[in-house]
């Protein structure tokens, strides 16, 4: 209760704190945070009304998020339209200013008899004025004159160059839409310098869209064979530490009796099949995009086998909508395969089954609470109940999956929170979903383990796509609500008035 109390106050206060911060851009920040409040106001709805112990039920919490998807939607083409606006408007004056220039400083100008002459390379092209280059720029100055001579009027209208890492940051102003630009930029880039630099279109601590040119030698490196080895070795680590999860639950210790390993078996296979389904739907949605990624590093655990691995990206990302799509992918996958194991362990599930839990144990999720309300209904009232081997597979799996999907760092939740909300957001769910961890903690050690992971292999951002400005659609925003949803909802426990009112525990 003290948890979703906290959870509740920081989320009204990140809402109160982004209204200020959107005054200052008049109706664009404000629409912009009424999205926020749209987005938030469901979760905020129905962990307040769980807090006070009254439950929604099923059909409310989808009028919730259909109600939110909604005004999300209709919100976000406001917001477009209106940035459509500015665009053209910023264009037309820069056009015209351009134009009064020229005609105001070209030779013969105002004689109508002597025209300057045309020059047609200059035709659709901003004449780009001639910028002062900082000596610390480390890109050699012919390859540094091509790199500018790709910004025009209709594009990027460069105002200044300063030197960045390896390459070089070019402020200026952006014209026209950003997935558009950015794609005729590194093309005009690719047809002068061919494949030796990278183009970025990302928003700087201004939030306003800057170009950056890398070298291709900063591309994300390839896995080392070192590393293959690390990764073979955690997957046989993996491998004990599944059967060690599945022996403890049938209540004998592997190391003492590992003659036994046969009974484990079927409850490794199980976390396998969850595992892989995971990996699988990463691997997919990355083949679709062409992007390249890493063997899975797993990281075992001694509770329940595994809490998942981790992926790197091994290729640059076009925009912001492949990182979530690879992201959600693997959560989907693994989150489904898991449903399904609990919803068949629960169906197969009757008087005799081979397992027998606590009824309390089902006030530990709300989502595997209801559900297993629904399916075993009056079983539940029991000191014990009398569950399928499934049912704990399944539970598990999807324990795993909520864990990946919380909104940190380089976790899949991360990585959507990144793709849809930017990496501004992202940093600060980070630092609050640690705080929360830390707080969990005080009560169940396993929230410490699991903040060390995040601290330790996955706290950084993941780097920005090529387009970093283009946000995701709304589809896919409501996507990545209702995964962080589902996610919750298998976290966070029952409070016992409300299992009460359900009917789960003697």
């Amino acid at each position: 209760m003290v948890i979703t109390g906290l959870i509740l106050l920081v989320a009204i206060a990140i809402l109160v704190w982004g209204y200020r911060r959107a005054l200052p851009y008049g109706t664009v920040g404000l629409l912009a945070w009424l999205q926020s409040v749209v987005l938030m106001a469901p979760w905020l709805l129905f962990f307040g009304l769980f807090a006070l112990g009254i439950y929604i039920n099923l059909a409310g919490v989808l009028l919730l998020l259909l109600t939110s998807t909604g005004l999300y939607i209709y919100l976000g083409k406001r917001l477009r339209a209106l940035g459509q606006d500015s665009l053209s408007t910023q264009g037309r004056a820069a056009v015209s200013a351009v134009e009064s220039g020229a005609e105001a400083s070209a030779p013969g100008a105002s004689d109508p008899l002597n025209p300057p002459p045309l020059d047609p390379l200059a035709i659709g092209q901003a004449a780009q004025p001639a910028l002062a280059v900082p000596a610390d720029i480390v890109i050699p100055p012919e390859d540094l004159a091509q790199i500018e001579g790709i910004f025009g009027l209709d594009t990027y209208f460069r105002t200044e160059t300063i030197p960045y890492d390896q390459g070089a940051i070019f402020r200026g102003n952006l014209r026209g839409d950003p997935a558009t630009t950015q794609a005729k930029l590194a093309e005009g880039l690719a047809a002068r310098l061919g494949d030796r630099y990278r183009l970025f279109l990302v928003e700087n601590l201004e939030q306003k869209p800057t170009v950056i040119v890398l070298p291709a030698t900063t591309d994300p490196a390839k896995t080392t064979p070192a590393q293959w080895v690390l990764a073979g070795v955690l997957a046989i680590v993996t491998l004990f530490t599944g059967l060690e999860a599945g022996a403890i639950l049938q209540g004998f210790d592997l190391l003492q009796d590992g003659s036994r390993w046969g009974a484990a078996l079927p409850f490794l296979l199980a976390l396998l099949t969850i595992l892989i389904g995971h990996e699988l739907g990463h691997w997919v949605a990355a083949r679709r995009y062409g992007v390249r990624l890493s063997p899975p590093f797993l990281i075992p655990a001694w509770q329940i086998g595994a809490f998942g691995s981790l992926t790197r990206f091994e290729s640059l990302l076009p925009n912001r909508s492949v990182l979530f799509d690879i992201a959600l992918a693997g959560p989907a996958a693994g989150g489904i395969i898991s449903l399904a194991m609990l919803v068949g362990g629960l169906l197969m599930s009757h008087p005799g089954s081979a397992f027998q839990i606590p009824s309390g144990f089902f006030q530990g999720s709300v989502l595997i609470g209801a559900l297993a309300r629904v399916v075993l209904g009056e079983a539940l009232q029991e000191p014990l109940v009398d569950i399928h081997p499934l049912t704990i597979m399944g539970w598990l799996g999807l324990v795993i999956t909520a864990l990946n999907l919380m909104p940190a760092g380089q976790l899949d939740g991360g990585r959507m929170v990144q793709a849809i909300y930017g990496r501004k957001t992202v940093n600060r769910t980070t630092v609050f979903t640690l705080v929360v961890l830390a707080l969990v903690a005080l009560a169940n050690p396993l929230a410490l383990y699991w903040a060390g992971v995040i601290v330790i292999l996955q706290r950084t951002l993941e780097r920005p796509c090529l387009n970093d400005i283009s946000e995701p659609n709304d589809a896919r925003a409501a996507l990545g609500l209702l995964a962080l949803f589902l996610a919750l909802t298998v976290l966070l426990p029952l409070t016992p008035s409300l299992a009460g009112r359900l009917g789960i525990g003697a």
